[in-house]
């Protein structure tokens, strides 16, 4: 069961680490004005919902195999795409609003998140990849 856990959490983080570089790679798009805010913020609103739910789902399910370390790495992240994603105010296209999105630094700030998350979903492959090794299987 150890394994099975570690081996789909390692398929899921290599998914959500290739999200992330596709979100650095549009919104660097956007900033060098090789594509406008709307086709930008339509590609990147696609996936926000499948990034969210691939990130809960390994959440939880460090949670229900009882590795608290890895789940409370992994909580204040799944945490933040799901705060961010219900506060989106009425009337935006999704998180990513391309009549918001050069306001306020917003692209900057979408930039510096997509690094982060880039950084964390690489460490946490490194992470399941040695807990998955050291499985008693």
């Amino acid at each position: 069961m150890e394994a099975v856990v570690f081996v789909f959490s390692l398929l899921d983080c290599c998914a959500l680490i290739f999200l992330s570089v596709y979100f650095i790679i549009t919104l660097s798009d956007l900033e060098c004005d090789y594509i406008n805010a709307r086709s930008c913020c339509s590609k990147l609103n696609k996936w926000v919902i499948p990034e969210l739910i691939g990130h809960t789902i390994v959440t939880v399910l460090m949670l229900i195999s009882l590795h608290w370390f890895i789940f409370l790495l992994n909580l204040p992240v799944a945490t933040w795409n799901i705060y961010r994603y219900i506060m989106v105010p009425s009337g935006n296209m999704g998180v990513f609003d391309p009549t918001e999105i050069h306001n306020r630094g917003q692209l900057k700030s979408h930039m510096k998140e997509a690094m982060i998350k880039l950084g964390f979903h690489l460490l946490c492959f490194f992470m399941y990849l040695y807990s998955g090794s050291n499985c008693p299987c």
